[in-house]
Order: structure tokens, then sequence, then C-alpha cells
């Protein structure tokens, strides 16, 4: 009887001991999310905190040119984002006044701002110049933004019938009392530069950066001007299709070198929390055999849950030419959110990944850097800014640079 016992109690114990090797990885499977494995990463400079404003355009890129000169052998720096940020502002007030008003005037802008506007006025560290000259450490923009449009709306409105001569400084007084004055000269590693001479002391060259997208209501391998409302310059981009958009992309990566990423982060499959972007399939007709029999059995909820739950890797959507068009020109699309695109990634089912680093301070779960899955890159890239140079010869040679 005891031995009976005892082996039914081993029995017991072996069939436990399966059973929870069984459960035990499913279990772990569903609370794992999503692992990630860095492919390649290119050196950046730390992550920064645009905090309360709308500048993500700025610190984007000179994020992506602080990469640059790294990437050419200059040591790690932070440039100012207030400096360009201070003038930009003052270039947009004035074409806003000039166009009696049909300007989108706000913070918003693009990666082509920073370019000409370190050509224009040269740049200086941010120790030099932070522009916080409001009683705060982080940028925190609504009383700034609400000032502006104040003013320049107060001068359009004419009431003298003739604009003042004073109306310029009297916006470059709004500008110094908030963002501090701008210095004529500065001492940085023990020498004297002036902005324009700091510029030309980088490594790099601001004639070496150009600006691409991919949209068929243009043609392809010429220039035009992208029209969402913070391209407020009328900045010119390539155009190319979508597929060698992605080369160039790649090609950057391959080298070395950073992409300037202009995108649309509205989209349900991106979590900031998560700190993931995702475009899941939910086209049941694109799906076959037990899977669509089982998402045909799911309820709505049910769906919506497992698409954006972020629980784990699944299946995503094949991204056309024509899928990117329908949304850009349906407002689907959106030039929302500028990043820098520094490195890829792989997830535990070898899915295929952008990391990518982003504004909003060191946070969890990946210290302020993102993970965007290929086809989200492939939908919701507005515009790409890189080295010229990364461009594969022969689409070099189709656009002409």
């Amino acid at each position: 009887m005891k031995r009976l016992i005892v082996t039914l109690l081993a029995a017991a114990a072996l069939f436990t001991t399966a059973s929870a090797q069984q459960e035990g990885p499913q279990k772990t499977e569903e609370k794992q999310g999503y692992v990630f494995t860095d492919v390649k990463t290119i050196p950046t400079t730390p992550v920064k905190n645009q905090y309360r404003s709308g500048t993500c355009w700025c610190y984007a890129t000179l994020s992506f040119i602080e990469s640059e000169i790294m990437r050419a052998g200059g040591e790690p720096i932070h440039l100012s984002e207030m400096w360009i940020v201070r003038n930009i502002y003052f270039e947009k007030a004035v074409k806003y006044v000039r166009l009696h008003g049909s300007l989108n005037f706000c913070v918003g802008g693009a990666d082509h701002d920073v370019i000409h506007g370190i050509e224009r006025y040269g740049i200086v560290p941010e120790e030099v110049y932070p522009g916080l000259n409001y009683g705060t450490d982080k940028p925190v923009f609504g009383e700034i933004d609400a000032v502006l449009k104040a003013y320049v709306d107060a001068v359009i409105s004419n009431p003298n019938k003739k604009l003042t001569t004073a109306w310029q400084d009297g916006l470059n007084g709004i500008l110094d009392a908030y963002f501090g004055k701008m210095p004529e000269t500065f001492t940085y590693n023990g020498k004297e530069y002036t902005p324009k001479s700091f510029a030309e002391s980088l490594p790099v060259k601001m004639s070496d950066y150009v600006s691409l997208t991919s949209y068929t209501h243009h043609p392809f391998y010429s220039k035009f001007i992208l029209e969402v409302p913070d391209n407020w310059m009328w900045g010119e981009v390539y155009n190319l299709p979508l597929e060698e958009l992605m080369q160039v992309i790649d090609n950057s990566l391959a080298e070395g070198h950073t992409v300037g990423w202009g995108a649309d982060v509205s989209e349900r499959g991106f979590s900031r929390t998560k700190a993931i972007a995702i475009i899941p399939e939910d086209d049941i007709e694109s799906m076959s055999g037990t899977e669509a029999e089982r998402w045909g059995k799911l309820s709505r909820k049910e769906r919506e849950k497992e698409l954006y739950g972020f629980e784990k890797p699944g299946r995503e959507k094949k991204i056309t030419q024509q899928m990117r068009q329908e949304a850009f020109d349906n407002y689907e699309t959106t030039d929302d959110h500028g990043m820098v695109i520094m490195g890829t990634a792989t997830d535990q089912c070898g899915n295929r990944y952008f990391k990518v680093q982003n504004s909003w301070g060191v946070m969890p779960p990946y210290d302020g850097f993102y993970y965007f899955s290929r086809p989200f890159v492939e939908y919701k890239t507005m515009s790409v800014t890189v080295n010229r140079n990364v461009i594969p010869k022969d689409i070099r040679k189709k656009l002409g640079l």
C-alpha cells in the first residue's frame, strides 16, 4: 500500500511538473511583451527634453547634426536649440505679417529650418545660450507662444493704417525678454568665436544635408514644397519612390550616419509608455486558415486588445505607395513629430525595427529611445534628412545631386 501511495504521489508530482513546464513558457510569453535586440546603433549625444514646447523639429535636427559632428571626428557637443528657435521665430513673424496673417504662425517647424538657421545665423553651444530667460529650467512655451501671436496679430490689424518702423524692434524686445539677448562673441574651450565662426569650425557643412520624402502627387525624382502647415518656410524636399526612400535610410545607417526623421505619431499603434510603434494587420481578408477563423470569432473589444495591447509581436500590414498617399491626402498622416533614427533592432520573432532617439527626456522603458517597426516607418514617414553622400549613387544621379 505504501509503495502504491509513493508511486501515485510520484506520478502526481511528475504530472504537476510536466503541466507547469507546459504552462510556464506560455504564461511567461504572455507577460514578456516585446523583447528587442539591438543590431546596430550609431553614437548620439544624450537624450534631451523639449518639455512643454513644440520644438521637436529643432531638438531632433540638432541631435542629428551633433551625431554627424561625432561621425566626422568632432567632440560630442550640445548645440543650443533655443538659438535656432529664437531666430526662426523672428523670421516666421516677419513672413506672417507680410502675408497678412495667412501663414501658420506657431512654434512648429521643420528640419530645414535648422539647416537654414545655422547657415544664416551660425550656432552656439547650449551653455552659451540656454534660452531660458523666464524662470524655468526646461522649455515652457505656453506664454511665449501666446504673447508672440497676440503681438503679430496686433501689428497686422494695422491700427495706425501704416506699419510703424518700431514693430520689428518690439518683436526683438519680446524675444530677448524670453530667450535672452544673443551674444555677438563668446568663449568656448578657451577660444573666442562669433556664432558664425563657431559654425564654420564644426567638421560638418550644412550644404551636405538634403530632405527627402515619397508621395505620388508630385513626380518622382523632382523637388517640391511639402504641403504641411509647419512648413512655413516653404522648404523643398526631394521625392523618391518608397522603396528607394527606404534604401536611403538603410544605407545611411549602414554607413554610420543617423537620419533626421519627421513622422506621424498620432497612430493608435504608437505607445508612448511602452516606447513602441507598430502598424498591426487587422484585415481578415489577408489572413488564412485557423488564423482567419480565430480572428473572425473575436469580439471587436477582443480584437482591439490584441491589436493594440502590445502584449507580444504580431503580424503587421504590408505598406504600399498607395496606402501612404491615401493616408496623407485624407489627413491620416500629419506632421506630428521630429526624431532621430539611430539604429536597427529585431524583436524575439525576428521582426525588424528602427531604434529612434526622442526628445521627451530620459524615461522608461528604454531611457528615452523608442522602437519603430519597419512598416510604421514606411507608412508614417513625412520626410527624412540625410547627408547627401549616403544616398546610393544611382539614386543620387536620378535626383541630379
